[in-house]
This record gives structure tokens, C-alpha cells and sequence, in this order.
């Protein structure tokens, strides 16, 4: 049986806590520069490399800018966590192989609408639209990426206020008039392509659960979800939008509160589980 062993330590000098104290402050403030560019605040972010893909399945999340605008988060809701776990259960509960970094954890990916990069990604998904903004060139790549056969999920945004920003927004890359936005119905092959998922649930974030018992986050004007989808020309889902709920806060927080685990995440996982197969299989 291995034993503790102490280690023999020494106060450092002073000059020796300044020269440290300088050297974490420098590290900080790089951190934070880094962060101020992507919007993030809690966590190191490392923008997706070619290197990075290796034929497998990755988690690949888009980083975007929000809208001045624009209503709720931002593009790091539920990240890093969301992506994690989801990618080990999806390595658990099929055949997916899932890639792992050398540590063996899942190596999920963060990529930006501009860089080809994206087009590595069968997969896609975004958090928190409501505060989405697209401009020209992002708008075009995006469409461009959808259109190669590309499948995007858009979750957690709530209210008919969120509702309006998103859809301005992919308006800008996939025309109404040529690319409509449809309800899925609830026996749509999405809701079946491995587990039977009865109908899209609600999902609220845990502290609002917690604190309320309820799980529309927006009263009346959340109460209902809304599965919509933007369908190709062969009847395919590109754009994949849950609206109302947050599939997303079902994996992070499966961990942190165990009731909110059995409420919410066995039905979070296997919808999730259900898109990703749907997007690499149609």
C-alpha cells in the first residue's frame, strides 16, 4: 500500500514571491486576452487546428460574436463540460468511435465560422443564439458548409424576443423564401434513430430548477418547446433548432444535483445521442 510522504519545504524570500507573483500575473493577464477575444471568462480556449482531426467523432462547437442586441448568454454556455460528457456517453452507448486526447478525454473541438477548419465537422452545435450575430463572410460560410452536407443544432434560447434574434440571423444564410423554417413532427426519424424519444423535453438550467421546481425559464413565454428544422432539398435536416429548453445543461450539470440527473439527463442524452447519429447518418 502506497503511503503519503511529506515533502521538506521552505518559505520562499520576498524577492523570490515577487519574482512569482509577476510571472502568475503575466500568465493571467494572457489568459484574459485570449479570453476577451472569444467572449469567455472561465475556462483556457484553443481554437480547432487542422492537426487536431483524426477521422473520428468530434464534439465541435461554433464560437460566435454576440449581437448588441441580443438576449441571453453566449457561445461558451455549457461549455466546456456539455461537450465532454456528451462525447463520453455517446462513446459508451454506441459504436461512434469518439477521438481522445492523450490523456483519453474526449477531444472536442471549438471552431469559428471562418476558418476551414469547419468543414471537418459533420457536426455542429451552438448555445445560447439568441444573442447570435453573423456578419457577411459568416453568414456565406455557414451556408456553404450547410449545403455540403454540413448539420448544425442550435439549443438554449427562450422567449419569442431570443426566437426573433436567431432567426434574423440565419436568415442571413439561408433565405426564407428558398430555405423555410419547419416544426419537426414528433414521429420525424430524428426522435428514434437509436433510443425512442416520445417528444422534445424541457430542460431548464439547474439554478433555475433548483430554485423554482419549474422548467420554463421565461413563464408563459417559454412555456412551450419548439423543434423546428431547416430541411434540404432531399427532405434533410441541415439546421436542427431547439427552442425553449436547454439539452445542453442536461449533460453539464449531470454531475451537481443527483435529482436533477434522474429528471433530466437519461431523456437529455438519449435526444442528443439521437441527433448526433441523425447527423452522421443522413
Amino acid at each position: 500500500m502506497l503511503r503519503e510522504q511529506s515533502i521538506p519545504h521552505s518559505r520562499p524570500s520576498a524577492r523570490a514571491r515577487k519574482v512569482i507573483g509577476r510571472a502568475i500575473l503575466a500568465v493571467l493577464m494572457a489568459v484574459a486576452g485570449v479570453e476577451a477575444q472569444f467572449g469567455g471568462g472561465r475556462f483556457n480556449i484553443r481554437v480547432a487546428t487542422p492537426e487536431d482531426y483524426d477521422g473520428e467523432f468530434h464534439f465541435c462547437r461554433v464560437w460566435f460574436r454576440s449581437a448588441s442586441g441580443g438576449d441571453g448568454g453566449n457561445w461558451s454556455v455549457d461549455y466546456p463540460r456539455a461537450d465532454i460528457n456528451l462525447s463520453i456517453r455517446l462513446a459508451e452507448l454506441t459504436k461512434t468511435p469518439v477521438s481522445q486526447t492523450g490523456d483519453l478525454q474526449p477531444n472536442h473541438l471549438l471552431v469559428r465560422l471562418a476558418d476551414d477548419t469547419l468543414f471537418q465537422c459533420p457536426f455542429v452545435m451552438m448555445t445560447a443564439v439568441g444573442s447570435v450575430y453573423f456578419d457577411e463572410r459568416e453568414a456565406a460560410r455557414l451556408r456553404e458548409y450547410l449545403l455540403k452536407g454540413g448539420f448544425l443544432w442550435v439549443d438554449d434560447f427562450w422567449g419569442s424576443y431570443a426566437w426573433s434574434v436567431w432567426a434574423s440571423q440565419i436568415r442571413k444564410v439561408l433565405p426564407p423564401g428558398e430555405y423555410p423554417i419547419v416544426d419537426l413532427p414528433s414521429d420525424h426519424a430524428i426522435y428514434r434513430t437509436q433510443f425512442v424519444v416520445a417528444q422534445t423535453p424541457q430542460i431548464p438550467n439547474i439554478g433555475f430548477w433548483l430554485g423554482t421546481g419549474t422548467t420554463s425559464e421565461r413563464g408563459a413565454d417559454s412555456a412551450e418547446v419548439h423543434t423546428r428544422g431547416i430541411l434540404d432539398r432531399d427532405g434533410r435536416v441541415m439546421v436542427l433548432m431547439t427552442h425553449n429548453t436547454d439539452l445542453g445543461d442536461s449533460w453539464e450539470r449531470e454531475a451537481d444535483d443527483p435529482t436533477y440527473f434522474y429528471k433530466f439527463a437519461a431523456t437529455g442524452y438519449a435526444f442528443g445521442i439521437d441527433i448526433v447519429l441523425y447527423s452522421l447518418t443522413h
